[in-house]
């Protein structure tokens, strides 16, 4: 990878941790203020905690591994259902959807730098 490309990929794999972590530790515990971003306690959202974590969990091996076609992938399933939360949410005002999509346009730098410089 072009140097550009790792600090961006660093940069979006970090940042899935730095906002996971909190996420997925207040969603175990049942934090008050998931319930204002996230609904009740539900199957649904237990479900969502998975993919919170095992996104947490990938971007953390893909920091210490670096593939940057295993990167991409990871980054691109993100954008795609980041893009598509506040269709199906029906807001652009939703806590979560507005901060989804900050990190989407981030991830979508990342994904153009890797993708020039992987060929």
């Amino acid at each position: 990878m072009v140097e550009g490309a790792v600090v961006a990929a660093y940069i979006s794999l970090a940042l899935n941790i730095a906002v996971l972590l909190p996420v997925c530790g207040s969603l175990l515990v049942k934090a008050r203020w998931c319930d204002d971003a996230y609904g009740p306690p539900t199957p649904a959202r237990g479900i969502l905690l998975s993919i919170y974590l095992t996104i947490l969990m990938a971007s953390a091996l893909l920091l210490v591994l670096s593939w940057p076609d295993a990167i991409i992938a990871l980054l691109a399933i993100q954008i795609l259902y980041k893009l598509i939360a506040p269709l199906t949410v029906g807001s652009l005002r939703n806590p979560v959807v507005a901060s989804n999509l900050a990190i989407a346009a981030v991830h979508t730098v990342t994904v153009f730098l890797l993708l020039r410089t992987t060929g």
